[in-house]
Formats: structure tokens, C-alpha cells, sequence
């Protein structure tokens, strides 16, 4: 099927020829592993949006892992309003957990970047699960708080559950729409909710390329329009962690391309080892792309990449296929850092 090309003149202060030359490299990568949306901001304006294999602009498509950094906007939007503390002990909340050795020291940020030590229970991931809550709460620890990164829905929905408590009579994803999504402009998600109502904090969400986009805008800009000027709270999710400092509040970041001892992987890839088996040392998504860059990763090709030092949002929505983030990377950077 031929591509339906929408182009955009270039209105940046930098050479079009050579920005064009470095999306449709990349662009071309995409399609070919079924790409269905490719769209290129710089300084705001659209220099590139192209559809392929079935794509439309106005087709929302699952972003799934991408739905993870909404929520912890929310997070960090709580943080700010001084409804939580982002280091305080989980149990103070729950206080089920008060008595466990090894809950009772897992802090709020641990939940948010997947450091609680909590068993990832990818089950709670099923649409009609009957109380994700319930068996969140009850996940095994598989490790000490802070020591391991463990990706999955379990640390998640622990947090909805805490911040529900702490908002008593609103909900967590009323606070979500108010403060998060109704200043990108977006109105309500698919959700997920489970057989008590409870939505599905890791993945679930349905997004055109446009209004992804959006969420470039917020890192770009710091946090705003989300966050307020003081962008103390959005450097949190531009930090990493000890157990993955590639990784935090549903944000990827590339800080160790400059490192000689950085190791490129492919998080997709290492997301189907078992959990003994993942590695998340000193990783970056690419040694050629800038340090800089940050991304949101869902599964089967979904991807946001934002590189504030050249302005730069790109959108990329598939339908499954081999794409990978080194070679994409690779074809719109070429060798330069």
C-alpha cells in the first residue's frame, strides 16, 4: 500500500534539506517495519507527518507502555499540590503494609519507577481482572526496595490505590483529568477498569500521533503546561534510579550515550527475558542519538522521542513488526551525536 504523505514546509532556522533528509531515512526504517504514523516536530511546528500501511491522522492507535508516564505526571502533579511526598514510606498510606519488613520500606517513588521489589504481576494487565487493587497489595517482594528494577503493572496499580486514599473523595482519575489531561488538551482515556472500577495504570490508552505529541511538549517545556515554572518536580523524571538510571516515571532517558562503558540494548528485547536475566546497567537506548534524548516506550514499535537541545518531538506508531530503537535512531542521527 503507498503511503499517504502529508509534508509540512520547514519553518526552523537550520537546513531543510538535511533535516529532511534524516526523517525520511527514518521514516523509511519505520515503514518498513510497519510503520503506520511518523510525525516530526521541531520548535512546536510539524516539519514531517506521513501514514502508511493503514494509518490516518484522525486513527487513534494503542500506546500502551506510553499510557505509564500520564499516570506519573499525576504522581508529580500530587507531589507538587503537596499531597504526597515522593520518599515517603508507602505504609504510612497503607498501613496494611506497616508490619512487613519489606514493604513497610518501599517509598512512593520506588512504586512509580518500578523499584518497590514488588513481583511485576504482568496478569493484572487482563481486562476483566476482578480487583487489581486486591492483589496488587498482596504481590510477592522479590527483592530489597531500591535494589532491582522490575517492570510491570503491580507497582502501579499500588499507587492508584495510595493516591486514592490520599484524595478521599475524588477519584484518582478525575485528579488525572483535571490536572493532567485537560491542559494538553485531552479528554477522557480508555481506561481499562477492572470488575471494582479501577483503571489500569501500565498500559490501555488509544492515542493519535498528533495527541501524543502533546506529552513532547511537556518535556520539553519542562512540565508545563502540567507542572508549574518551578520544574523542581519534573527533574524527578529526568533522573534514572540506582537500579536502572536509564528509567523513571515512565520516562527512558540515553545520559549514559557518552559513557564509554554504556551498553546499547533494546528494551522491548530485554523485557521478554526472565526478570534473573535482565540486565539494566548502564544502558542507553543509542550511542549515536544525543545524550539528551528521552523517550516513552510502548510495546510493538510504539515510541516518543523528545531531544530538547534541538527542539525535537517524533511520533512513531506501528502495528507490531521488528522496530527497534538503535537502528531507527541510527537512520534519523546518522553517525553524529
Amino acid at each position: 500500500m503507498k503511503s499517504k504523505w502529508i509534508l509540512f514546509a520547514c519553518l526552523i532556522a537550520v537546513p531543510c534539506s538535511t533535516l529532511a533528509q534524516d526523517f525520511a531515512a527514518a521514516e523509511a526504517y519505520s515503514v518498513k517495519m510497519g510503520g503506520m504514523a511518523f510525525l516530526a516536530k521541531v520548535d512546536g511546528k510539524i516539519v514531517r507527518e506521513t501514514y502508511s500501511n493503514g494509518g490516518d491522522k484522525n486513527i487513534p492507535q494503542k500506546i500502551y507502555s506510553g499510557t505509564k508516564a500520564f499516570w506519573s505526571l499525576t504522581a508529580l502533579v500530587a507531589a507538587e499540590e503537596g499531597l504526597l511526598k515522593l520518599d515517603e514510606p508507602v505504609a504510612n498510606t497503607i498501613p496494611e503494609w506497616a508490619d512487613d519488613k519489606t514493604k513497610s520500606k518501599i517509598v512512593i517513588r520506588d512504586l512509580l519507577n518500578f523499584t518497590s521489589g514488588l513481583s511485576p504481576m504482568p496478569e493484572l494487565h487482563e481486562n476483566d481482572h476482578p480487583n487489581r487493587t486486591a492483589a496488587a497489595l498482596k504481590a510477592r517482594s522479590l527483592a530489597q526496595p531500591g535494589e532491582r528494577f522490575f517492570y510491570g503493572p503491580a507497582s502501579l496499580q499500588v499507587f492508584h490505590e495510595v493516591l486514592a486514599r490520599k484524595l478521599k473523595k475524588k477519584t484518582p482519575t478525575r485528579f488525572l483529568e483535571r490536572e493532567v489531561l485537560s491542559p494538553l488538551g485531552l479528554g477522557s482515556q480508555r481506561y481499562l477498569p477492572d470488575g471494582k472500577g479501577v483503571p489500569l495504570l501500565a498500559a490501555g490508552w488509544l492515542q493519535t500521533a498528533r495527541q501524543w505529541s502533546g506529552m513532547g511538549r511537556v518535556i520539553l517545556e519542562k512540565g508545563e503546561p502540567v507542572l508549574d515554572e518551578d520544574d523542581r518536580f519534573f527533574a524527578e523524571a529526568m533522573k534514572g534510579g540506582k537500579a536502572n538510571e536509564a528509567y523513571a516515571f515512565g520516562f527512558w532517558n540515553n545520559h549514559a550515550a557518552e559513557s564509554k562503558r554504556s551498553r546499547e540494548i533494546d528494551v522491548e528485547t530485554m523485557m521478554e527475558r526472565k526478570l534473573i536475566a535482565q540486565s539494566w546497567k548502564n544502558i542507553c537506548l543509542s550511542k549515536i542519538a544525543p545524550a539528551d534524548l528521552v523517550a516513552c516506550i510502548g510495546s510493538y514499535g510504539q515510541r516518543l522521542y523528545v531531544v530538547p537541545s534541538k527542539k525535537l518531538v517524533i511520533v512513531r506508531l506501528g502495528k507490531g513488526g521488528d522496530f527497534k530503537d538503535a537502528p531507527f535512531l541510527k537512520a534519523l542521527f546518522g553517525e553524529k551525536k
